[in-house]
C-alpha cells in the first residue's frame, strides 16, 4: 500500500528484516522470527550494510538505529520476551515506549498489528474474543462464530501482543491477562472440548506500556504486576542525540509529502531542540534553574513541532523553516493541560532566549524576535 500513511514496521523496514534474517546464525527461541541478537541489532543498528537478495537481486541494506537510549535495557527488554514473564514499558509520554514496542514486536514475530488501546471504553471481548452474532443465532456456538481478538490470535499462532496505555483500561479487564501470563491458556467456555482451550504457542508474550503520569487512573493488580518485568524508558539526556533523533523523524515524516524539499537548517533544529531539552529539563546548559511546564517536553512533541514548521513553510513561507516558524508552532504544543505554562515559556525567553541574542549566538537573535508568536502570559 504505497498511498498508507504510515506502514506497519514489518513492512516499513520489510528490507532490514530480510537482511537480518538472512545473516542470523545465532540461536532462536522457539516461535521466534530472529535470534536475540538480530532483535538487538535490528533496534539499536549494525555497523556495516548487510547483502541480501530481494526479488531475484543482491541488495545491499543498512540496519539503522530505531532507539537512542540505554543499549542494555533494550537488552533486557529481549532476555524477558523470551522469558515466562510480559513485558512493561513504562515512563513519561512521548518517550517512545510504543515505538520500541512495535519494533521488538515486529522483529520477533514479524507482526507489529496484534495491539489492544487500553481506554475507559475497552471491554473484556475486545482483548479475547467476540461473536459474529448472525452465525451464533443461527448455528449456536462454534469455532466459525468466534470472532478472534488479538490476545487469542497472539496465542494461537505464537506471537507478541501489545497492550498499549493498560493503565487506562478499567480493573476487571486488566485482570483478563492474569490467566494469559500465567497458564499461558485461554479458555471459552461456550465452545466444548478442546475447542474451547487455547493453549499458548512458543513466541507468545504481551508487551504493555503505562504512562507515568496514567499512575492511579487506573493502577494495576500486585497480581498482575508479579506477571511482569517493568522497564523505564526515560527522555533523552544527550542533547545532540536529541538533536539526531528529531532531524531523522522529520524527514522521514515530510519525505515524499508537501514539505519533502523545506530546509530544516541546522541551527534552527538546535533551537527547537534545545528549548525543548532546557525546559524538560528544568535548567539550561549554563546552570540556570528554570521553571517546568506541566506538559511533557518530549522529544515527540519536538518532533511535531519540526513538522509543523516543515509544512508551514512549505504552505505559507519559502520552503525555509526559520525561527519564527518554531515559535509559531510551538504553544499549541506545549501549553494543554495547564494555561500557566505559557509563563514557563516566556520565562525561558527571558532568562535562556534574551542573553543568547545579546550574544549573537547563531539565531537566537531571530529566535527572541519571534517571542511575538508565543500566547501572551
Amino acid at each position: 500500500m504505497t498511498d498508507a500513511i504510515r506502514l506497519p514496521v514489518e513492512q516499513a523496514r520489510a528490507d532490514e528484516l530480510a537482511a537480518l534474517a538472512a545473516h542470523d546464525s545465532g540461536v532462536k527461541p522457539e516461535g521466534w522470527a530472529l535470534s536475540p541478537r538480530a532483535v538487538e541489532r535490528f533496534i539499536l543498528g549494525h555497523d556495516d550494510p548487510l547483502e541480501v537478495e530481494i526479488d531475484g537481486a543482491t541488495r545491499s541494506v543498512e540496519i539503522t538505529r530505531k532507539f537512542f537510549g540505554d543499549d542494555i535495557l533494550v537488552q533486557r527488554c529481549i532476555v524477558t520476551l523470551a522469558s515466562d514473564r510480559g513485558l512493561l514499558l513504562v515512563g513519561e509520554p512521548g518517550t517512545a515506549k510504543s515505538w520500541l514496542s512495535e519494533h521488538l514486536a515486529a522483529a520477533i514475530s514479524g507482526d507489529s498489528r496484534l495491539t489492544v488501546q487500553g481506554s475507559a471504553g475497552l471491554t473484556e471481548d475486545q482483548i479475547k474474543y467476540a461473536w459474529n452474532y448472525a452465525l451464533l443465532l443461527a448455528e449456536g456456538p462454534s469455532p466459525k462464530a468466534l470472532v478472534p481478538a488479538p490476545l487469542y490470535i497472539g496465542m494461537r499462532r505464537g506471537r507478541i501482543v501489545r497492550f498499549e496505555e493498560i493503565t487506562r483500561a478499567p480493573h476487571e479487564v486488566q485482570d483478563t491477562l492474569l490467566m494469559a501470563l500465567s497458564d499461558k491458556i485461554l479458555t471459552v467456555p461456550e465452545l466444548p472440548g478442546d475447542d474451547g482451550v487455547v493453549l499458548a504457542r512458543r513466541g507468545f508474550n504481551i508487551i504493555a506500556t503505562a504512562n507515568t503520569r496514567d499512575r492511579g487512573v487506573n493502577e494495576m493488580s500486585s497480581a498482575l504486576k508479579r506477571r511482569f518485568n517493568f522497564e523505564t524508558v526515560v527522555p533523552v539526556a544527550d542533547l545532540n542525540q536529541e538533536i539526531r533523533i528529531v532531524r531523522e523523524q522529520v524527514a522521514r515524516l515530510t519525505a515524499g509529502g508537501p514539505a519533502a524539499e523545506v530546509a530544516l537548517p541546522d541551527d534552527v533544529l538546535e533551537l527547537l531542540v534545545t528549548t525543548f531539552h532546557e525546559v524538560r529539563r528544568g535548567q539550561t546548559a549554563d546552570g540556570v534553574k528554570l521553571d517546568r511546564t506541566s506538559a511533557v517536553m518530549s522529544t515527540a512533541e519536538a518532533v511535531s513541532v519540526g513538522l509543523d514548521s516543515a509544512l508551514y513553510a512549505a504552505f505559507f513561507g519559502r520552503g525555509e523553516v526559520t525561527p519564527a516558524h518554531v515559535v509559531i508552532h510551538m504553544a499549541g504544543t506545549v501549553v494543554k493541560d495547564d494555561p500557566k505554562d505559557i509563563a514557563a515559556l516566556h520565562t525561558y525567553w527571558d532568562v535562556a532566549v534574551k542573553p543568547r541574542a545579546k550574544k549573537a549566538l547563531g539565531r537566537w537573535k531571530a529566535f527572541h524576535r519571534a517571542r511575538k508568536h508565543l500566547a501572551p502570559r
